[in-house]
């Protein structure tokens, strides 16, 4: 059987001006993503991200270990339909939509860093509305075209694979809510309630034979974990 890995990116810039930049502490979180590969004896034949700056600089800090040991390390290759959720053309559609029930919605949503856990809460209740799909959301924002859209990544990737391929696929926490979604069955708001557990730069291991595929494991961060640095365990 081939494996696929499921890598969140490192942590970004919650709260700046531009979140889709790497923090110097997501970039040490993808060094040692590399290092625990090496160590493990996963050798990727085969990595793609999202296009998103913070999955393609999660991509190359790990690559760049194998490299820097000596060790061969794929090109890597850029698919969208990785990258995440437009959360923010969600928030723009659905945010104004809730006024009624939560009056200090928008505030809470452009002032993340001043209450986390209100951001928090606010955003979880605008991704549960926008997956039930209860309102009249576009075509193009809505959760099940995000879904058919990782799906179709997820095809292209097993009609390119070997039967024992190591693939990588360097993504974010929405993506990856959408394979559990896809590969369990669990309901979408089932799903998000995993979301908010997934670490930054964990590991989701994919088992796959022609073109069934399954879920082996789930958010591993061993490698940050091993290292004893509470820092290192980081969801944004």
């Amino acid at each position: 059987m081939g494996s696929i890995y499921l890598i969140r990116h490192g942590q970004a810039s919650f709260g700046a001006d531009d979140y889709d930049v790497l923090s110097a502490l997501g970039i040490e979180q993808a060094q040692q993503l590399g290092d625990y590969l090496i160590n493990t004896g996963v050798t990727l034949n085969t990595c793609v991200s999202g296009n998103l700056h913070r999955q393609k600089d999660t991509a190359k800090a790990t690559l760049a270990r194998f490299t820097d040991a000596g060790l061969p390390a794929p090109t890597l290759s850029i698919d969208s339909a990785f990258n995440e959720i437009d959360a923010d053309a969600v928030i723009r559609f659905l945010a104004p939509l809730m006024l009624d029930d939560e009056p200090n919605a928008i505030h809470s949503l452009r002032n993340p860093l001043q209450d986390k856990a209100e951001f928090q809460r606010i955003f979880a209740l605008i991704m549960q509305r926008w997956s039930a799909e209860t309102d009249d959301i576009p075509v193009h924002l809505r959760w099940s075209t995000f879904i058919q859209t990782v799906e179709t990544g997820l095809q292209r990737i097993l009609h390119n694979a070997a039967p024992d391929d190591h693939i990588g696929i360097v993504t974010s926490g929405g993506t990856i809510t959408a394979f559990l979604h896809l590969l369990t069955g669990v309901t979408a708001d089932k799903a998000f309630e995993l979301n908010w557990q997934i670490v930054n730069t964990s590991l989701s291991r994919l088992k796959f034979r022609d073109d069934s595929v399954v879920l082996a494991s789930f958010n591993s961060h061993a490698h940050l974990d091993l290292l004893k640095n509470k820092k290192l365990i980081t969801y944004r």
